[in-house]
């Protein structure tokens, strides 16, 4: 196992009840999908998570898919029957931004023992793990939550290294030509955070799925200090997720990400 992923062929099927299995499907193009799919069939005893009602506040203001407050994560937590120590594998359906981005959730709400299964929940259907379509009976907990604030910066925060107060390499995930300001399909203002890099994160994927690529050492040093963002804050945590993989130690994620930044500040376009 690495820090962040683990592949199918490492988890051993008569060890599937040693793990707390969360549920992370979701389509941007159609929301009700991902639900669709786990009512549908999921591994066994698993609990959904929802980009939009459960790892995002879309009543917030702070870009296309807000960060939610530490209540409303615990609460997700506690009615999730999570433990802080136990072992949880979290899937998508491979090669997608959702597991990664619960699995960065978990890591701001300091769990230690979460993983991400790399080729999504097709792969372990097909290597034998029990599947069901029933909802799982959840035993809720309480926690004492050890928020890792340092992971996570604001609009404020993002400011204060693009005017140079704080020393920190911006990232930007999206494709190069919405970074360029070449095109913006969704964003009212085409470009990027003044002095950001660009890594496109679907260069992570790999036979359709998640993994690391050296090309990325080419981009940032592992010796600098990076907050990484996208256009909603979505398809950064695979790229967060990935610098953490290949051993990268400060990584921050602007949730907010660029669409949050226009609201209030200018942008810069090309190279």
């Amino acid at each position: 196992m690495g820090n962040v992923f683990v592949s199918v062929k490492d988890l051993e099927l008569n060890n599937q009840y040693a793990y707390k299995w969360i549920d992370a499907r979701f389509n941007l193009q159609d929301s009700a999908e991902g639900h669709h799919l786990f009512e549908n069939s999921h591994i066994d005893q698993a609990v959904y998570w929802d980009l939009e009602k459960d790892l995002s506040d879309m009543n917030k203001a702070a870009g296309r898919h807000p960060m939610p407050d530490k209540e409303q994560l615990k609460a997700l937590f506690e009615r999730s029957g999570l433990q802080q120590q136990q072992n949880i594998l979290i899937y998508d359906q491979g090669g997608a931004p959702f597991a990664t981005r619960a699995w960065w959730m978990l890591q701001y709400g300091g769990f230690k023992n979460v993983k991400v299964v790399q080729e999504g929940y097709q792969a372990l259907e097909q290597a034998g793990f029990k599947t069901s379509n029933e909802k799982s009976k959840v035993k809720t907990t309480s926690l004492e939550i050890d928020w890792q604030d340092h992971l996570y910066t604001d609009r404020n925060g993002v400011k204060d290294i693009v005017e140079g107060k704080v020393k920190r390499t911006l990232l930007d995930a999206r494709a190069h030509n919405r970074y360029k300001g070449e095109i913006e399909p969704i964003d009212k203002v085409a470009g990027h955070i003044p002095g950001a890099l660009n890594y496109d994160w679907e260069q992570l994927k790999t036979k359709g799925y998640l993994a690391p690529n050296d090309s990325l050492l080419e981009v940032v040093s592992k010796d600098e200090p990076i907050t990484v963002y996208c256009g909603s804050g979505v398809t950064a945590s695979p790229l967060y997720a990935v610098l953490k993989e290949m051993d990268y130690q400060n990584v921050q994620l602007y949730t907010g990400s660029y669409s949050d930044w226009i609201t209030e500040y200018e942008v810069e376009k090309g190279e």
